[in-house]
């Protein structure tokens, strides 16, 4: 994984990170939630930021938003973001088994970058 946090700046609803992936900077910003629930399942914001910025597939979810995938092991990354503008939003992060969600990989409804 080539992927570096480079800054991380406060903000309202959360932590606005700046990221350095293959070469460029993306801008994420993770919520407090979104934060809270990496630590209760023990995944680094840099896991959770890969599986946004190469997902194995993005769904879309409820009101507008996605929910990318990443699989790691038994289970998979599930990530749930939204957009502020073009500003990527992490609204909340969980840990299930990929085969209760898992399509199968190689559909992308979203691509952040």
């Amino acid at each position: 994984m080539s992927l570096t946090i480079i800054k991380s700046f406060p903000r309202s609803k959360g932590k606005l990170l700046t990221i350095k992936y293959t070469g460029t900077e993306h801008d994420i910003l993770f919520t407090y939630h979104s934060i809270e629930r990496c630590n209760r399942w023990n995944l680094r914001l840099e896991d959770v930021a890969e599986s946004l910025l190469n997902p194995d597939e993005v769904l879309r979810g409820h009101s507008g938003r996605y929910i990318a995938h990443k699989v790691s092991k038994e289970h998979l990354i599930r990530a749930v973001y939204e957009y502020d503008g073009d500003l990527p939003v992490v609204i909340t992060v969980y840990y299930p088994y990929s085969k209760r969600y898992y399509k199968g990989g190689g559909i992308y409804e979203d691509k952040i970058f």
